[in-house]
C-alpha cells in the first residue's frame, strides 16, 4: 500500500562520524515530487532496564548529563555495542556495569524509537528480576551513584523533574504510575 507521507532517500552526505553517533544530511524526495533535506543521527540502539530486587525496590543510577548541565536519576541503560548485539545481552552487560548485579529473569517490555524526528535510535525496555550480585566494570568515562528505591520513592524522584524520559517511560511501561510534575 502506498503511503502518501513516504519520503524516498536520494542521497546521503556524512556530516560527522563520532565514536558513537554518525550524523548525515539526507536529501529526500517527498511523494509530491519536491525534495528537501533531513539531518539524521544514526545510533546503534539502546536498552533501558527496570531492575526489581527481592524487596520490590527499583535500581536507579544518578549521573551527570553534560548537554543539560545537571545530574539525573535514571533507570540503568546503555547503548548496544554494535547493531547486531542482542538487546538482552546489552541489558545484562549494562546492569552489571552500572548496578553491579545480574538478573535471573528478563521480560521484554517492548521497543520504541526515542526521537524519530532526527535519530534512528530505538530503545528496548526490559524488566529484570531474580537479582544477584555480579560486579561489572563501568565505562572509563562514567561516574555513577546507584541506589535502590521503592516504587513510591522512584516515582517521587520522577515527579520532581529529576529524571529523563526513558526512565519515565520505563517505569510507566513496567506498571509503576508516573504523573506530571509541576
Amino acid at each position: 500500500m502506498r503511503d502518501p507521507l513516504r519520503e524516498t532517500l536520494l542521497d546521503r552526505t556524512p556530516i560527522h562520524q563520532g565514536r558513537l553517533l554518525h550524523v548525515f544530511d539526507d536529501r529526500v524526495r517527498l511523494e509530491d515530487g519536491r525534495t528537501t533535506h533531513r539531518e539524521v543521527v544514526e545510533h546503534p540502539g539502546a536498552v533501558c532496564i527496570v531492575a526489581l530486587d527481592d524487596s520490590n525496590r527499583i535500581a536507579l543510577v544518578r549521573q551527570w548529563r553534560h548537554p543539560i548541565g545537571r545530574a539525573l536519576w535514571e533507570l540503568p541503560a546503555g547503548t548496544r555495542d554494535h547493531p547486531g548485539e542482542e538487546p538482552v545481552a546489552t541489558a545484562g552487560r549494562e546492569l552489571a556495569e552500572e548496578v553491579g548485579v545480574a538478573a535471573a529473569e528478563w521480560r521484554d517490555l517492548g521497543a520504541w524509537p526515542l526521537a524519530p524526528g532526527y535519530s534512528s535510535e530505538v530503545m528496548h525496555f526490559f524488566l529484570a528480576t531474580g537479582i544477584s550480585e555480579s560486579p561489572g566494570t563501568a565505562d572509563d568515562d562514567e561516574q555513577l551513584e546507584c541506589h535502590w528505591y521503592t516504587p513510591t520513592e522512584a516515582v517521587a524522584l520522577v515527579a520532581d523533574g529529576g529524571a529523563d524520559i526513558k526512565t519515565i517511560a520505563g517505569l510507566a511501561i513496567a506498571g509503576f504510575g508516573v504523573g506530571a510534575h509541576g
